[in-house]
């Protein structure tokens, strides 16, 4: 009963936020003409720069990446990155392959759809397992030009993908999925949702959009998933009620599955997800719809859990991750998110840096390489306690961040 309510009562507020109903909501725009301001050319690098924690930072630059989504560092150093139209390459001492990486499937990349996250197996050494997750193109007779978002695994043999299966196919959908191993050793695999109506689904238990999922390093179910043997609910499912998971991140001290997804124009967040509870989306959010009306006049709700950091305007958030090495001090135990553009401008895509104190409320939020004017699609904290970006362009390059002296 409480899920039809939820579920009516999100009806009412888009309907209301947007003035139009039935066929006329499909035909009338959902958001501004988009303006047009190309990223410039990104410099060769290195450079330096300086920030207000970890001053003096110097930018290494690999090039001829094209819309680069994830990475993964192998243990010899190199650094596997996934690109959205379908391509998998390799990065050795700082050079890109020119070949991309042989074994990934056919791959449906248009729109959001394509090639997506990228994880070891947490035992990689003893069984050379690949995990990441693709649009997989289906029958042009079904109606589905996105693809099936799926989780699939191949085993590296040193120079590229072999005996590479699917493991579990979620959804028809254009939105992005990100994929990270938890500390109990099961995958958490975001399945995104968009607005209306389709957001609706990011609130039905039976429909795998707008979740979090659990998962066997097989694809399985786990049987202390919070939903299984209950009537009415997806057993795959974690947590309920997310618009569209960009990042995903464990915290070092607990374990804890840290997640950020984006709003519309306004209302991206962090949550820390805990099992079957609902995040909101849409039945309240910060955020605004694209054309201006707000999503809710309710931020809150009982029964459902506010986000530890929230932004408004949006940073097109992306890529998250904990900082725990030992290259710069100053960052030890902060949080580093990508923003692909801030309050819908082109050029204002950059990085931030997030301090938190014991109880992890948050204290100072910077924005880091605004100057690149690139948006960011990706962080992670490297092996060898660098840090290392990828950002979102045609013209798309690996940066790493490490201390210029």
């Amino acid at each position: 009963m409480r899920t039809r309510a939820i579920r009516s009562a999100a009806i009412g507020l888009m309907l209301v936020a947007t003035g139009i109903t039935g066929a006329a909501q499909q035909q009338t725009r959902t958001a501004p003409p988009p303006i047009v301001w190309p990223s410039p050319a990104l410099a060769d690098g290195p450079m330096v720069l300086d920030t207000a924690i970890q001053h003096q930072i110097r930018l290494v630059v690999t090039k001829g990446l094209n819309q680069p989504w994830s990475m993964a560092f192998l243990p010899n150093g190199s650094i596997l990155v996934t690109e959205r139209p379908g391509r998998l390459r390799i990065v050795r001492d700082g050079v890109l392959d020119p070949n991309p990486v042989a074994g990934v499937p056919l791959v449906r990349a248009q729109g959001l759809a394509g090639l997506m996250d990228l994880a070891l197996h947490p035992r990689f050494n003893e069984n050379k397992l690949i995990y990441f997750t693709y649009h997989k193109p289906v029958s042009e007779a079904s109606g589905n030009n996105a693809g099936v978002i799926t989780l699939a695994r191949g085993r590296w043999d040193g120079a590229e993908l072999v005996d590479v299966q699917d493991i579990f196919s979620a959804i028809p959908s254009g939105n992005a999925s990100r994929i990270v191993f938890g500390s109990d050793g099961m995958v958490y695999m975001t399945i995104g949702v968009g607005d209306p109506p389709a957001a609706l689904r990011a609130q039905d238990p039976q429909d795998l959009a707008g979740k979090v999922l659990r998962l066997r390093d097989d694809g399985t179910v786990p049987p202390d998933n919070p939903f299984v043997g209950r009537q009415g609910y997806r057993p795959e499912i974690y947590s309920l009620g997310h618009r569209n998971a960009l990042g995903l991140a464990v915290q070092p001290d607990t374990g804890a599955i840290w997640e950020c997804e984006n709003g519309p124009n306004g209302g991206d967040e962090i949550n820390i997800l805990q099992p079957g509870k609902n995040y909101g989306w849409p039945a309240v959010s910060f955020g605004r719809f694209y054309l201006g009306p707000r999503v809710t006049e309710k931020p809150w709700q009982e029964d459902m859990e506010q986000p530890l950091v929230f932004w408004v305007p949006s940073i097109a958030i992306s890529g998250m991750t904990f900082y725990t090495g030992d290259k710069f001090p100053g960052w030890k135990n902060n949080v580093f998110v990508g923003g692909m553009r801030q309050g819908e401008v082109p050029r204002s895509g950059h990085l931030e840096r997030i301090d938190f104190n014991q109880k992890w409320e948050e204290l100072h939020r910077e924005s880091m390489l605004r100057e690149l004017q690139q948006r960011i699609r990706d962080v992670r904290q490297g092996p060898d306690g660098f840090l290392y970006l990828l950002t979102a362009e045609n013209d798309g390059a690996l940066i790493r961040i490490e201390p210029s002296k």
